[in-house]
């Protein structure tokens, strides 16, 4: 699986990259412009992440703008289902607007930090990531 963490913290990317690394090449990017820049690298060689993990809090770009640019780009390139990125917001924001927002915005999956392994691996588990 290509993964890629999104996440301004480096103690919460390294968390997520440690837990992930098991299932499959793990890249990381800062803020929300740089997982855009890293999506459309990655569709360009048509090596399209599997799995997005995508914070909201960032700087630069948040990640509610930034899975609604990852997912127009999908749109406008007329991706297959199986050929588009799951989307998992990772976020400590678990208020109900940001988790409609994030829904509303297309995301797959939404789990609030602090990120427990058990919790994580069973949303990978219950949508057939891993």
């Amino acid at each position: 699986m290509k993964i890629l963490v999104v996440d301004d913290d480096l103690t919460n990317r390294i968390i997520l990259q440690k837990l992930l690394s098991q299932y499959g090449n793990v890249h990381t990017a800062n803020n929300g412009e740089e997982a855009v820049d890293f999506v459309k690298l990655a569709i360009s060689k048509n090596e399209n992440y599997d799995l997005i993990c995508l914070d909201i809090m960032m700087p630069v770009m948040d990640g509610q703008e930034a899975l609604g640019k990852i997912k127009n780009i999908e749109e406008e390139l007329h991706l297959a289902k199986k050929d588009r990125s799951f989307i998992l917001m990772t976020t400590a924001l678990g208020d109900g607007k940001n988790i409609m927002d994030a829904f509303k915005s297309q995301c797959d999956a939404y789990l609030v930090k602090p990120i427990e392994k058990a919790k994580l691996d069973e949303i990978l588990n219950k949508y057939k990531l891993i």
